[in-house]
């Protein structure tokens, strides 16, 4: 693909119209050399587009041949970056693969080569393994988050999928966090460093400090919540059993939160990310595995109730909010006791008001889940019709984001009159066919 028709694509399906400091400077390295690129800038910077441009350049035209490998530490971080390649590669067969999803699919989507893979390092292999995929020609691979796919151990499987790719000519590193020493298993070719990991003018971030009276937070961060102007938020605790306390302790207070840890199921931590993302959620409760590959562009808050343990947690939490040259908050709650890392540094104390305006947090949107998916061919246009032309009180322009996997669909949709909306829609047919529709109900554990 040529530059400007990938610039075209870009600027007309996703509303880019210019790429910021750090792509430019990606775009004319890789255009004016010929050696593997290491980037390190920090979450929530463009890191994803910055290495897409230069890859869709390179690619040549020869269908069903394997050119691209993308290597990334989690299936959320696949998921995110197959949707835009979906959007950008015109034309061209992409495919993504992970852990949790089911082995059998992703062999028929192989079974015509694809010629971009993105995919986690365990299932990328397992194929291989297998004889579903041989990337032995393969010409560019990316290792997306490298610093996590080393944190999260997949060091053995990188290490046996680059052996089985003797012919690269291109490899592009990015890290939000810097790396001491890149391992020789790599086997860079006179690797470029662009390092912007120090450059947060793209963002805007303001750090608050807030006071808890009491080493159980709980109720700060109730009242802090309710505090805040409407707005996306994440809270961050260290636990996963602390997640599910907190989680609870919200939604018995009327605020709409959802959950995501590692000991969820794939289909409840796709689902959490979705409705948090389509505002069903208007807060979400996490572990730091919500710090990296969440791509939300519009989280106004971001919550500290437990102290991060170590600086690059508290850059990569801090991270998903203020991207893309928007403005947003941190607030760190300090208990008693508490002390300060060095790393935490406050531009301001948030003073929670003695007396809220309000008493719970309600969600404008709710979301339908639809039991069928791409593999029974229907679309997102396909969801949009049916709704707008069944519903009875939801138009088009009313429909918020819709996600369509696999096996299923999920839709934001009015919280207004939702009960109408679903009886209306459970009674008419979707492409001639009756798909089981029903309301997702807002986790409550505890």
């Amino acid at each position: 693909m040529k530059e400007l028709e990938i610039l075209s694509i870009i600027e007309n399906r996703m509303g880019i119209s210019s790429l910021n400091d750090m792509q430019k400077a990606v775009l004319g390295k890789s255009s004016s050399m010929n050696g593997d690129i290491v980037l390190y800038s920090p979450t929530g910077s463009g890191k994803t587009l910055a290495y897409i441009i230069p890859v869709l350049k390179a690619l040549k035209d020869l269908p069903e041949k394997l050119q691209v490998v993308i290597i990334v530490p989690s299936r959320e971080l696949a998921l995110q970056i197959f949707d835009i390649l979906r959007v950008i590669a015109e034309g061209h067969k992409v495919t993504c693969c992970y852990g949790g999803h089911k082995v059998e699919d992703e062999k028929n989507s192989l079974i015509v080569v694809p010629e971009i893979i993105v995919s986690t390092p365990g299932r990328l292999l397992d194929h291989c393994q297998r004889g579903n995929i041989d990337i032995t020609n393969t010409k560019q691979l990316v290792i997306d988050e490298f610093d996590k796919c080393l944190e999260l151990g997949f060091e053995d499987e990188m290490k046996k999928l680059i052996k089985r790719m003797p012919n690269l000519s291109r490899r592009f590193l990015t890290s939000a966090t810097m790396i001491d020493t890149l391992p020789e298993y790599l086997r860079l070719n006179s690797p470029v460093e662009i390092n912007f990991s120090h450059n947060r003018s793209t963002s805007k971030l303001k750090v608050w400090q807030v006071s808890s009276d009491a080493p159980d937070k709980l109720e700060t961060l109730k009242r802090l919540l309710l505090s805040l102007p409407d707005g996306k938020s994440i809270v961050f605790a260290n636990y996963r059993d602390a997640v599910e306390r907190i989680h609870a302790s919200l939604v018995a207070n009327h605020i709409a939160a959802g959950l995501y840890h590692g000991a969820l199921d794939q289909l409840s931590r796709e689902m959490a990310v979705s409705m948090f993302h389509n505002g069903t959620y208007p807060v979400l409760v996490t572990t730091d595995l919500g710090s990296r590959g969440l791509d939300i562009s519009d989280v106004k808050n971001i919550i500290h109730y437990h102290m991060p343990v170590s600086s690059e947690s508290y850059t990569h939490r801090n991270g998903r909010t203020a991207r893309q040259q928007a403005c947003g908050d941190a607030f760190v709650i300090v208990g008693p006791t508490e002390s300060v890392p060095d790393y935490v540094a406050f531009d301001d104390e948030w003073h929670i008001p003695a007396t809220l305006t309000r008493n719970n947090i309600n969600a404008a949107m709710a979301t339908l889940y639809f039991m069928a998916g791409k593999k029974e061919k229907i679309s997102k246009g396909d969801i949009v019709g049916f709704i707008a032309n069944n519903s009875g009180n939801v138009s088009a322009k009313e429909i918020g984001q819709i996600d369509v996997r696999d096996h299923y669909a999920i839709v934001a949709v009015p919280r207004n009159n939702i009960n109408e909306t679903l009886s209306r829609l459970q009674q008419a047919k979707i492409k001639g066919k009756r798909v089981r529709i029903s309301l997702v109900k807002e986790l409550s554990r505890g």
